[in-house]
């Protein structure tokens, strides 16, 4: 199968946004019924075998354990209690709408009464899901290519999250952001962030640098890799990215190190590519922020046999 096939915004910009709302709908259902973890790990998503899932939640206050699945290759909702019982609807034909009433059907029949703010998060448009009847674009072949590609770019992630010794999160796909990422942190506490709202500022109340992928946005119309420091050290956009198309952007007043995801496809290897690429921006902003560079050493003893072989 080739690593990275093509993905253009603009060929499937109706199919993701109707996607993205479905998971913020699930999301939002994980965050209300999920233990909160540090830096709010407890609401992504994690990457199954057939899709994404929000993993096994619930359990309190006489709500049934259930999960809930996407399944990108049948294009299927599954909803799933650990007694057995279960329910599934089609993704295909769905409004954001009547995607909500079915889920919320469901859950009422497994007997799970779960209360979200049924409104998107950061989109381009506030209108509630449960009067949300635009947005139902649904092509089944590209909604199957996101998921291999998030497949493909979750098993790079996973190997950079190797090299490092320190505290790092999980590799994780966030529903309000509609990225796949992987952070690490330096041990030390962050500065205040008084302006901050309470989520970021837990989110961000250690130094951290995050890596990243993201489908494109409207700021943004194309895919790309992603890199950035926080809190951000003076000089990193100066600092020299691998490979030569890679490049400093500004972002809410600070910097991003992006390599677009057809400049990483160009390349006879575009794995060692995209390793070398967030190699290289998070080694800058370790340097530049003091990181401990002990933090760079895997586990002692262990070595990967894939990233041997592709030495």
């Amino acid at each position: 199968m080739e690593w990275f096939p093509a993905m253009p915004l603009e060929d499937w910009s109706g199919t993701k946004e109707t996607v993205h709302r479905f998971a913020q709908i699930v999301g939002k259902v994980r965050l209300a019924l999920s233990v909160r973890r540090n830096h709010w790990w407890n609401v992504a998503f994690h990457l199954t075998g057939r899709g994404i899932t929000s993993r096994p939640m619930g359990g309190l206050d006489d709500t049934p354990i259930l999960t809930v699945d996407f399944d990108f290759v049948g294009h299927r909702l599954v909803v799933s209690r650990l007694d057995g019982r279960s329910a599934t609807f089609s993704l295909i034909g769905q409004s954001v709408a009547s995607f909500h009433r079915t889920l919320f059907e469901v859950l009422e029949d497994l007997g799970a009464e779960v209360e979200i703010e049924a409104e998107p998060f950061g989109l381009t448009d506030e209108t509630p899901f449960t009067q949300d009847t635009g947005h139902a674009d649904y092509d089944p072949a590209l909604v199957t290519r996101y998921w291999r590609i998030l497949s493909q770019v979750n098993l790079v992630l996973e190997r950079f999250a190797a090299e490092f010794h320190g505290k790092i999160s999980p590799v994780h796909h966030f529903w309000h952001t509609f990225d796949i990422a992987v952070t690490r942190f330096s041990g030390r506490p962050a500065g205040a962030q008084p302006q901050a709202d309470p989520v970021t500022r837990e989110a961000y109340s250690e130094e951290v640098i995050s890596s990243g992928f993201w489908f494109g946005d409207d700021a943004m119309p194309w895919p790309a890799f992603y890199s950035y420091t926080a809190p951000e050290p003076p000089g990193l956009a100066a600092e020299p990215l691998r490979p030569e198309q890679a490049a400093w952007l500004p972002a809410r007043g600070n910097h991003l190190a992006v390599l677009r995801y057809d400049d990483a496809r160009a390349h006879d290897d575009p794995v060692a590519t995209v390793l070398d690429f967030l190699g290289s921006a998070y080694q800058a902003g370790a340097r530049l922020a003091h990181w401990d560079e002990a933090l760079l050493i895997s586990p002692p003893g262990i070595t990967d046999p894939l990233l041997e072989r592709r030495r």
